[in-house]
C-alpha cells in the first residue's frame, strides 16, 4: 500500500517576510533557519519519506531554483522536479504534478504539503498522515490536517468543523481566510475552528476529475502533454504551455468549489509555518534573558528578548536593546523591533527599489 503513497512539495515561494536571509535568489525553504544541520526542504523530505517512498516525492518549484533542489535533494530523479517557467500560483502546479503521478500510478493517494513548515513531533505527524491517506484512498474526498489554534492569529486561514462528530476524521463546515483580530478571538473561544496549515490529501483520480470540472481550460491544456509526462520531452512541453495556464490558487480553483467533499483531521502534533522572524523566535531555544543567537556568538548586557542571526558566526555585542530582530546577511544589516516584523516585507521592497533588485 505504501507504494501508492505520493507527495508533492510546494517549494516555489520567496518567503519575503524572512528577508534578508530569505531572498528571491535563495528562499527560506533552502535555508537552515533553525540551525539543525539541514534545510527546511531537506527536513520536510526526510519527514515525508517515512510514509512515502523517496521515488514518489515530487518537488514543485520555480525553474530558477532547479540547482538548489538538485544540490539539496540529490536523491531525486530529473522527472521528480517539476519546474514552473513562470509563476501561475498553486493550482496549475498541483494539476501538472497530479497528471504526472496519475500516469505513473492510477491508484495514487497524494499529500500536497508546504516545504518550509516546522513539525516537532514527527511520530504524531506520521500517525495523522496515515489516517488521512487511508481515509482518502479510493474516496471522492479531500482530507486536510487542521491545527488547534493557540492564539487569535490573523495571518492564517481557519477551518470550521464539528468537534463532536465521531471518529478522528471530522466534516468541514466552512473555510475562512485571514479574519480580523476580533473574529479570530471569537473563533478561538468557540472551540470549533482550526488553523489551515495548507496540508491536503486526496487520491489522484478524484483530484483530476475535480480539476476537469472546475478548471477545464487548464486541464485540457495540460492533458495534451500526457504522452510526454515523465519523459525527457516533458520539460519542453511545460515551457511551451505553462505560461498559458490560468493564474489561480488551489484554494479558489478547487477547495472553494469542492467544500462538500472536504474533511479535517485535528492534528495531534505541534506546528509552525515559520512565516516570520517572530515564529522562528517561538521555536528556538533562548538564553536566560530570552535572547536567541543563530550562527552568531552573542555578548549581551541589559539586553533581552532579541533574535540575532548572522551568516558569518561573528561576535555580536548588544547593550541596552530589548525585543529586536537583528539580521546580518551578506550586504544587508537589518535592525527592527520585533513588534514591527510585519513591516519587513514592505521594507524589502523599498530597499530593492533604492539599492537594486539583487538585495531582495
Amino acid at each position: 500500500m505504501k507504494e501508492n503513497n505520493f507527495a508533492i512539495l510546494m517549494a516555489g515561494g520567496v518567503g519575503s517576510r524572512f528577508w534578508p536571509v530569505s531572498t528571491a535568489a535563495k528562499p527560506k525553504q533552502f535555508r537552515d533557519l533553525l540551525g539543525r544541520g539541514e534545510t527546511l526542504i531537506q527536513t520536510t523530505f526526510r519527514r515525508l519519506s517515512q510514509l512515502v517512498p523517496s521515488k514518489n516525492i515530487y518537488v514543485l518549484t520555480n525553474e530558477r531554483y532547479d540547482h538548489l533542489v538538485k544540490q539539496q535533494l540529490p536523491q531525486l530523479d530529473e522527472e521528480q522536479i517539476v519546474l514552473e517557467p513562470v509563476m501561475r500560483n498553486t493550482a496549475p502546479a498541483v494539476l501538472l504534478a497530479s497528471l504526472k503521478i496519475w500516469k505513473k500510478n492510477s491508484k495514487a493517494v497524494m499529500i500536497m504539503a508546504p516545504s518550509d513548515h516546522w513539525i516537532e513531533d514527527e511520530q504524531a505527524f506520521h500517525n495523522d498522515l496515515t489516517t488521512a491517506f487511508e481515509a482518502a484512498r479510493g474516496q471522492d474526498k479531500i482530507l486536510t490536517l487542521g491545527i488547534k489554534p493557540t492564539f487569535p492569529n490573523t495571518g492564517y486561514g481557519y477551518i470550521k468543523f464539528d468537534p463532536l462528530a465521531s471518529g478522528r476524521v471530522k466534516p468541514v463546515e466552512l473555510f475562512t481566510e485571514k479574519p480580523s483580530y476580533a473574529v479570530a478571538k471569537d473563533f478561538l473561544k468557540s472551540g470549533n475552528f482550526l488553523w489551515n496549515a495548507g496540508i491536503f490529501v486526496w487520491n489522484a483520480a478524484y483530484i483530476l476529475r475535480a480539476f476537469q470540472k472546475n478548471l477545464q481550460q487548464t486541464f485540457d491544456l495540460f492533458s495534451k502533454g500526457a504522452p510526454v509526462f515523465n519523459t525527457s520531452e516533458e520539460k519542453d512541453f511545460i515551457k511551451q504551455n505553462y505560461p498559458e495556464a490560468e493564474n489561480i490558487s488551489i484554494d479558489y480553483a478547487i477547495l472553494e468549489k469542492e467544500q462538500g467533499t472536504i474533511e479535517v483531521i485535528p492534528a495531534s502534533f505541534d506546528w509552525n509555518d515559520l512565516g516570520t522572524w517572530g515564529s522562528l523566535y517561538e521555536e528556538t531555544v533562548k538564553d536566560a534573558d530570552g535572547n536567541i543567537a543563530l550562527n552568531a556568538r552573542l555578548f549581551a548586557e541589559n539586553a533581552t528578548g532579541n533574535l540575532i542571526s548572522s551568516d558569518k558566526n561573528k561576535v555580536v555585542v548588544l547593550e541596552g536593546m530589548n525585543d529586536y530582530v537583528i539580521v546580518d546577511e551578506n550586504e544587508v544589516l537589518l535592525i527592527v523591533p520585533r513588534e514591527k516584523e510585519q513591516d519587513i516585507k514592505r521594507i524589502r521592497e523599498s530597499v530593492k527599489e533604492k539599492f537594486g533588485e539583487n538585495l531582495g
